[in-house]
C-alpha cells in the first residue's frame, strides 16, 4: 500500500524485502525500487530490517532516514477544520523534515489519523510517541530491538536518554490495522491469532523492559499497555514551529 501511495505521488523510495519475495516485488514495482534483505527474520519482528535499513541509509551518507510500515492507507491534511485525503505526499515529508532540522528533533512523523479527532491548535505534538512512520536522526546511539511495540521502545529509549520526538498533527497518515484481514509479512508472522493472550504477551513485553514508565490495563474491553507520555513533555522543547497554513 505504501509502495503504491509514493509510486502514485512521485515519492523516491525503497522497499526493503525478505530473499524470497524478491522476485514478486521486482515485478510488481521493478528492480530500482527493491532493497533485498540479506537474511529472512523467521518471525523475528520487523527490527532486523529496520536494522539493516539504518545502516544501509549510514553508508549511503544519509544524515537522516525516514522508515514506513507497508501498510498505510491514506495520507490526510487539515483543511478548513476538517481532514481531507491529500495525495501530495512529498509536501508532507517536506513539512516535517523541516521541522526537525528546525528543531533538531530526533525522531519525527506523522500522527494517525484515528488519534487525531479534532482541529489542531499546533501542527505538531513534542515528545511523544511515533507510530508507523518514522523520521530518525542517523547519529542516534540506539537501534530497533523488540519484537512487538518496537516503536514505542526506541521512542521511550530516545526520551528517557533526554532527546525529543515530534509527531505531525497537520499532515496525518493512517495505516491498516493489525487486527485487519491482510496477508503476509507481520500480519501472517506476528499477529495471526491475535487474541488476548497475545495481546498480553505484547503488553508484558513492553513493560518488562520499561516498568517505570509502563503499566498493564484494560482499555476498550482489551489489554493494553498505558504510558503517561506527559512526563516527558518539558524535555528538549523545540523551539519553532512550522505554520499551518
Amino acid at each position: 500500500m505504501t509502495a503504491k501511495h509514493f509510486e502514485a505521488a512521485g515519492v523516491d523510495y525503497l522497499i526493503a524485502v525478505e530473499p524470497q519475495e524478491a522476485e514478486e516485488y521486482i515485478a510488481a514495482l521493478s528492480e530500482k525500487r527493491v532493497l533485498v534483505l540479506p537474511f529472512s527474520n523467521k518471525g523475528l519482528g520487523s527490527f532486523p530490517a529496520r536494522n539493516f535499513c539504518w545502516e544501509h541509509a549510514i553508508k549511503n551518507g544519509h544524515k537522516k532516514h525516514w522508515v514506513f510500515d507497508d501498510n498505510i492507507a491514506c495520507f490526510n491534511k487539515w483543511v478548513n477544520g476538517k481532514r481531507k485525503r491529500t495525495y501530495e505526499i512529498g509536501a508532507a515529508l517536506a513539512y516535517v523534515e523541516s521541522f526537525s532540522d528546525q528543531n533538531n528533533i530526533d525522531i519525527s512523523g506523522f500522527e494517525k489519523k484515528t488519534f487525531c479527532q479534532r482541529t489542531p491548535k499546533r501542527p505538531f505534538k513534542e515528545n511523544c510517541h511515533v507510530y508507523s512512520t518514522l523520521l530518525i536522526k542517523n547519529s542516534l546511539q540506539f537501534r530497533w530491538r523488540l519484537k512487538y511495540n518496537e516503536d514505542i521502545d526506541l521512542c521511550l529509549r530516545v526520551l528517557d536518554s533526554g532527546g525529543s520526538t515530534a509527531s505531525c498533527v497537520y499532515y496525518l497518515a493512517e495505516k491498516v490495522s493489525t487486527s485487519a484481514k491482510m496477508r503476509g509479512g507481520n500480519q501472517t508472522e506476528l499477529y495471526k491469532g491475535n487474541d488476548p493472550m497475545k495481546k498480553l504477551l505484547k503488553a508484558k513485553m513492553l513493560q518488562s523492559v520499561w516498568p517505570q514508565d509502563v503499566k498493564v490495563v484494560i482499555r476498550f474491553g482489551r489489554i493494553h499497555h498505558l504510558i503517561n507520555w506527559k512526563v516527558f513533555s518539558q524535555k528538549n522543547k523545540p523551539q519553532k514551529t512550522n505554520n499551518v497554513s
